[in-house]
């Protein structure tokens, strides 16, 4: 049994076709390419979405803004401040993931596209 065992690795060792060469002697084991990052990767959806979310709340809270102040009338004004606390709740992530993308953009140090959530894409 262990013969034939030694003759089944001798035959694997001569079909194989790869070339080994000598390392040099001052290399330490490491390569440039392991330490330089690739360059991130954009997440263009949740950007737009972020965009949405920034236009769809600023609007809301202007129209609330307007509402409350009697600028346009309504028959019940006390319904005019849910309408600025939804645009409130739109308007804060759309700003703050936008803030981030724009300094990723711009370079800033600590800043960068992957603090940006890319809903598995």
């Amino acid at each position: 049994m262990k013969a034939a065992r030694s003759n089944t690795l001798g035959a694997a060792a001569s079909n194989n076709k790869v070339k080994y060469s000598r390392l040099a002697a001052d290399d330490d084991g490491y390569i440039d390419l392991q330490f330089k990052k690739s360059p991130p990767k954009v997440p263009y959806k949740a950007i737009a979405l972020a965009i949405f979310l920034f236009l769809i709340g600023s609007l809301l809270i202007i129209f609330g803004a307007l509402l409350l102040s009697g600028t346009i009338e309504v028959e019940h004004p006390d319904r005019t401040i849910p309408v600025i606390i939804i645009g409130l709740l739109v308007f804060l992530p759309g700003f703050y993931h936008l803030r981030i993308a724009y300094f990723a953009a711009k370079g800033y140090r600590g800043y960068s596209y992957e603090d940006i959530p890319d809903f598995g894409d």
